[in-house]
């Protein structure tokens, strides 16, 4: 019995001695962080900063190429096949991660920074998010439905104008833009701008069931907005491996750029919220609509009418949303009178706020309704009466 109680003692001391190891161990390879999820020095900020990635960070400004290989090994399988080409679609692998973020890793049994790529971090199971790119994909994930980006994409419409037309002028008419205002915008711009969420022949014309009450009030309408490019397809119709056109589509930083500016957009997001509209191209192209937001791309006189009678297309400028802002003359003659008894909406409403200051601008706009009215709407309507 006393050597039996004595062996006990022994493997005790044993079991005692390889816990104070371990511990010795997790602090030398950790460091002195916490090192068990959901303890009492586990704080939620220090969860919180790891569970999402951002390339705007010392650290990670570094060659696209350390992290992400081009081509992704999954590149043919997340397109159909007629339509998949060598891209970048699928993150990177743990070693881009694990020499600077070793404790993040092994921080309790479900890691924070693992949820930047896993749905649901455990070894049981290894699904992931889908990769932002392609971008259809990503936006159709939970993940991707409130996503943003941190970069903008730096795309010269001057010189794609000559360059599209001269590749392919029986198909694009991208040099045509401006010439026949009565030309269709569909016509000339459509490589890469469609009306987006067309109403065309339905009787539906809002995105979503409007109020009954909804009276005169603003409710967004389909094909309202254009579309752009979302991800590599146009893009790399030229600027691709085969035809070595430069930028080449390894060259992530040609295109991908820091946002540098911000712009208050004419939109309610008290409106979005009531809406409750989860699309991600009109949440983007909405927010960043710096002109008239209540302009619809697919009312009959608009769609009739080219781009270039609104947009000074060439000057388009991708890092820059206010060089697509529309000036009030663009406006004229349909909008905008010499006087107000020729029926001008400008007209009216700047009568009506000069009459009732409290009264809100709602015929174009959402946000900008209440702020003083721009010396540019009196001069565009002075020069239509001649003054």
């Amino acid at each position: 019995m006393r050597l039996r109680a004595g062996q006990d003692l022994k493997l005790k001391l044993i079991a005692a001695m390889i816990a104070v190891l371990c511990i010795v161990v997790l602090h030398a390879v950790l460091g002195p962080a916490r090192v068990i999820e959901g303890s009492a020095i586990e704080t939620a900020t220090d969860q919180a900063q790891y569970s999402k990635f951002s390339h705007d960070v010392a650290a990670h400004k570094i060659d696209c190429s350390k992290c992400h290989t081009f081509p992704s090994a999954n590149w043919k399988a997340v397109r159909p096949s007629d339509e998949a080409f060598p891209d970048i679609t699928d993150y990177p692998g743990h070693n881009s991660c694990i020499n600077c973020h070793r404790q993040q890793f092994f921080r309790g049994a479900r890691p924070q920074i693992c949820t930047i790529c896993h749905t649901a971090p455990g070894p049981r199971n290894s699904t992931r998010h889908p990769f932002p790119n392609p971008r259809e994909r990503y936006d159709a994930s939970p993940k991707g439905a409130d996503a943003g980006s941190e970069f903008e994409i730096r795309f010269p419409h001057e010189t794609h104008i000559h360059i599209v037309s001269r590749i392919r002028p029986a198909a694009i008419q991208f040099a045509k833009v401006g010439l026949d205002r009565n030309g269709r915008s569909e016509e000339s711009c459509i490589v890469c701008h469609q009306t987006y969420m067309p109403q065309g022949d339905s009787d539906a014309e809002y995105i979503v069931p409007q109020p009954k009450d909804i009276g005169d009030s603003f409710w967004l309408k389909k094909g309202t907005f254009k579309t752009s490019p979302i991800g590599h397809t146009t893009c790399f119709t030229c600027h691709s491996t085969e035809t070595g056109i430069e930028p080449a589509p390894t060259n992530c930083a040609a295109c991908h750029v820091f946002k540098q500016e911000t712009y208050a957009a004419d939109k309610d997001p008290a409106l979005w919220v009531r809406m409750g509209i989860r699309d991600r191209i009109i949440r983007d192209a909405w927010s960043s609509r710096i002109s008239s937001g209540t302009f619809r791309h697919e009312f009959v006189s608009h769609a009739e009418m080219n781009c270039s009678a609104c947009h000074d297309v060439a000057a388009l400028d991708k890092l820059s949303m206010r060089s697509a802002k529309v000036p009030i003359t663009s406006c004229n003659f349909c909008h905008i009178t010499g006087t107000s008894d020729d029926g001008g909406i400008l007209n009216f409403e700047i009568d009506s706020r000069q009459e009732n200051a409290s009264f809100r601008c709602i015929k174009c706009h959402l946000a900008y309704g209440t702020q003083p009215i721009p010396e540019s709407h009196f001069k565009a309507i002075s020069a239509l009466a001649g003054d």
